[in-house]
């Protein structure tokens, strides 16, 4: 599937349209009913947007259960958008309250095959971008294997978004493994990347905040994690724990495992300053090693 990226060139994007603005992390519990999932969905982002949160981000896999048996019947096709219900929930109550909202991911059906995918939105209700997970979680251990590849497709395009709160980058979970991503997404000027995600409680534990803590620091940008609720449906234990990272590395807002909402302040002067104390952009070696961006 084709995931969606700005073409416009980043020197364009340097000054976001907003640089100070509240961002809300909504930790949601997913059932196995994707009716009652869409109205907790629709009912914490209306909360969060009642309580001055601009930018508002959703979990990895929020329709459904993280688990095998119920992508290929929660699938939606964003092709026939009138009847997609997350795609028509989140571009009405984004355009109602005007907010920008970041969708998780939910499980897209595209000539017959289905995809993990973010959906984001601006304050007009219109889609701005969608990412497909590019890097599956497979995962070996004996007793608790896990392979995302059994049903999904990866997609094969980086997104990075502009939104009136700044130039966004977009992974999906097992996405922020990978710190060549978040070097591109920073090398396009991006202000924030957001991961939405799931990851299991042995791999929370050793890497979630590690992870979101090192991709922010090495890219000197905001990192915000975003995870459904560890009692979440499905044989798939969730580790939950949503944060938001500072370009220092300092935690701006986390929570626990529970059904949660956090809201953080954000203000790109950080990564600016950041930048100055830290230049590292003029101390790399490029003639030892080199990022390739083949658009």
């Amino acid at each position: 599937m084709e995931s969606t990226a700005a073409s416009k060139p980043k020197s364009e994007y340097l000054v976001p349209r907003i640089s100070q603005f509240k961002i809300a992390l909504c930790q949601l519990l997913v059932t196995t009913d994707k009716d009652t999932n869409l109205n907790c969905a629709r009912n914490m982002l209306e909360e969060a947007a009642d309580k001055g949160a601009k930018l508002l981000i959703l979990p990895e896999m929020w329709v459904c259960p993280y688990s095998h048996e119920y992508y290929a019947k929660c699938a939606e096709e964003l092709d026939k958008e009138e009847s997609s219900q997350a795609f028509s929930m989140l571009s009405k109550v984004a355009s109602s309250r005007k907010i920008t909202i970041v969708g998780g991911s939910i499980p897209v059906r595209k000539n017959c095959k289905i995809y993990n995918t973010c959906c984001v939105f601006g304050p007009d209700g219109k889609l701005r971008a969608k990412h497909s997970k590019l890097h599956l979680f497979d995962y070996y251990e004996p007793g608790a294997s896990f392979k995302e590849s059994d049903s999904f497709t990866a997609g094969d395009t980086p997104t990075i978004v502009d939104t009136d709160v700044g130039r966004i980058g977009i992974g999906i979970c097992h996405d922020i493994r990978f710190p060549e991503l978040a070097m591109l997404y920073r090398a396009k000027g991006a202000d924030l990347i957001i991961y939405p995600g799931a990851f299991n409680m042995s791999t929370g534990k050793m890497l979630w905040e590690l992870e979101t803590k090192a991709r922010a620091i090495d890219n000197q940008v905001f990192v915000a994690v975003c995870s459904p609720c560890r009692d979440s449906a499905g044989s798939y234990t969730i580790w939950g724990h949503s944060m938001i990272v500072g370009p220092s590395g300092e935690t701006k807002g986390r929570a626990e495992h529970e059904e949660n909402i956090v809201i953080a302040e954000i203000d790109y002067a950080e990564n600016q300053l950041q930048r100055e104390l830290f230049p590292m952009l003029n101390q790399h070696k490029e003639d030892l090693y080199k990022l390739l961006d083949t658009e």
